[in-house]
């Protein structure tokens, strides 16, 4: 896919409210931010979980938008879910789309939505589903280049997860490295509200998202969260996120001083040597295993013995905890080799 680049800072910042919620509060926060944010984004259509929640203002709140442009150098964002949404935003001439989460996950609404923007070159970023399926990501990208929208970006909001961790959302880190893997040239934005769940996260892992080359920010803005109609707990004040974009350490993706280069090549090549290893080791492993399957089949035992997979997972945990390795990423890496493992097995058992 070819792409028609509208990103040309780094990094780009979107900032406003979770909801809209009146005229006066979205210029008060839009004028609050000019200067530091790029893009003002506001959601008037919200798709709720629960329907007793604020479900947002609607069309009406289109007016205001076009009034942050008239009045401030800000562009303007909001999401749109169905094909009349995004009849009434061109209508409107609203800046830029955005597709939710909730959305992405179906292709048949993100169909309606790319049929309303064939021929349309406008803006339009994506942001990834509620559960990691990169698949269906990937597949939104595809639908919306088809019909000519060639300005296009991701934004990566983390994914739901069952277990209570520190985060709203698990960033699951690798699924947006992934979507650059198979689109190269594809700005990701990282929506840090939404994956930390609480304002005072939001730095942290904003500074993450720089850290592994991301290129921009989304961040849910209020001028006074006490009143917010709608995810209050993480949005920052505009001086908070002032605060936020001042304190970021921006990396360089390049090494431009030759010694520090060496040296760097140096350590690439050490791990270079020691992938190799280990993908020699995982097929001596696989060898061992195809042996264990074979006898297995011959005395007619279970593929699969539960008592030994404890053990395997205990000991080795207990080896990475005496060598200071995170014992959570061992049990992940033992996890996706027993998998397997258990595949070889299957397909020999199978002939």
């Amino acid at each position: 896919m070819e792409f028609k680049q509208f990103i040309h800072k780094k990094p780009y910042l979107i900032a406003g409210p979770c909801s809209a919620e009146s005229e006066n509060q979205l210029l008060t926060i839009a004028k609050a931010v000019e200067g530091t944010a790029d893009v003002f984004r506001a959601g008037i259509w919200k798709p709720r979980t629960n329907p007793n929640s604020f479900e947002g203002i609607g069309k009406d709140a289109l007016s205001w938008l076009k009034r942050i442009q008239q009045e401030t150098s800000l562009k303007v964002v909001t999401e749109v879910a169905t094909a009349k949404h995004v009849e009434l935003c061109l209508e409107s001439e609203v800046d830029m789309l955005w597709i939710g989460a909730r959305t992405t996950v179906n292709p048949f609404y993100v169909q309606e939505i790319a049929e309303a923007l064939r021929g349309v070159d406008i803006p339009v970023f994506v942001k990834n589903p509620i559960h990691p399926e990169l698949g269906l990501w990937l597949g939104t990208f595809e639908r919306l280049h088809k019909v000519g929208v060639k300005q296009l970006a991701a934004i990566h909001r983390g994914f739901y997860s069952y277990e209570k961790g520190a985060f709203r959302n698990d960033p699951k880190w690798e699924i947006p490295i992934k979507l650059r893997e198979e689109i190269r040239d594809l700005p990701i934005i990282c929506d840090p509200s939404h994956i930390a769940g609480k304002a005072a996260l939001v730095e942290d892992i904003a500074q993450t998202a720089m850290d592994i080359s991301l290129d921009g920010l989304m961040i849910e803005t209020h001028h006074n969260q006490a009143v917010a109609l709608s995810d209050a707990e993480q949005q920052v004040t505009p001086i908070e996120l002032n605060s936020i974009m001042n304190n970021l350490v921006l990396r360089d993706t390049k090494l431009r001083d030759e010694e520090f280069r060496g040296q760097l090549l140096n350590f690439r090549n050490q791990i270079d040597n020691l992938d190799t290893q280990i993908i020699e080791l995982l097929n001596n492993r696989k060898q061992v295993v195809e042996h264990i399957a074979n006898f297995k089949n011959e005395n007619r035992l279970t593929i699969f013995q539960i008592d030994r997979w404890f053990e395997i997972l205990n000991t080795r945990k207990e080896n990475a905890n005496l060598l200071g390795v995170d014992k959570q990423m061992v049990e992940e890496i033992f996890a996706l080799i027993h998998k397997y493992s258990i595949l070889t097995q299957t397909k020999i058992m199978r002939k």
